[in-house]
């Protein structure tokens, strides 16, 4: 059975296309930093793997979702699959890996400096690590299932003393992306003008899980059936890496240890 959630974007349910192509374009950008010893930390559906497997030695993946692993398993029986609650990196010895990709899981993590710490740790002396996560200033509302969001300066003030260089970069969406963007946020600013009381900032964030998950596949149909054609053909070309910290969807950042 899938896992899919509005937080796990599938390629297999149509009104997730503009999620799970901008989640893709992410893979595509690491391509040409991997090399060596491969670790991935929070592999979901394996999304990324058929791109970066060729370019590695060896792939080490981790997500917490059994059922996840079970089935990546059997599909890529290249890849070491590993279930895993993190941080810590039980079982990973230091200096480890030449490259870690952890893609849209700092922002789950409660202890994001120790989370940083144990990958700086699992580096190889000269290895990198590259991060992406939702840059708040693009955010449409609160994600009860994130511990936090970050502006660019904020993460790059949380990474800089725990790695030797940190290069700033982020993923930012062409026009008929960004045109997607501003049609969600409207459609989602019609659900939360009933929130007179501003629930969604002071409820503790379990309580809001479900009624978040039920309203984010809500609207993301009901965008798509208003403008199937807006949705179903943003594709990779509707991304690209930028400097400008502000306009970004996510940023993508470049750990030196």
């Amino acid at each position: 059975m899938a896992t899919f959630t509005t937080e796990i974007a599938s390629d297999q349910i149509a009104s997730d296309n503009p999620v799970h192509q901008r989640l893709l374009k992410a893979y595509y950008e690491a391509q040409p930093y991997i090399q060596g010893e491969l670790l991935e930390i929070g592999c979901g559906e394996g999304r990324g793997v058929e791109l970066l497997a060729p370019k590695s030695e060896s792939y080490l993946a981790l997500d917490k979702i059994s059922e996840v692993i079970d089935r990546l398993r059997q599909k890529y029986p290249h890849v070491n699959f590993q279930q895993a609650f993190v941080p810590p990196f039980k079982g990973i010895a230091d200096n480890s890996f030449d490259v870690i990709v952890s893609f849209q899981v700092i922002e789950h993590i409660e202890d994001d400096k120790y989370f940083l710490q144990e990958i700086q740790r699992v580096l190889k002396p000269g290895g990198k690590a590259i991060i992406t996560t939702p840059n708040i200033k693009q955010t449409l509302t609160r994600n009860p299932w994130h511990e936090r969001e970050y502006t660019a300066q904020e993460l790059n003030t949380l990474c800089s003393p725990i790695f030797s260089k940190v290069d700033m970069k982020g993923i930012a969406g062409s026009a008929r992306m960004m045109e997607y963007h501003e049609k969600n946020r409207e459609s989602v600013r019609k659900i939360t003008r009933f929130d007179i009381f501003n629930l969604q900032y002071r409820l503790p964030a379990p309580i809001l899980r479900v009624p978040y998950d039920i309203l984010n596949r809500l609207n993301r149909n009901r965008l798509k059936k208003s403008n199937d054609n807006l949705v179903s053909n943003i594709n990779l070309n509707d991304f690209h890496l930028t400097t400008n910290m502000e306009e970004c969807l996510d940023l993508f950042f470049v750990l030196y240890k």
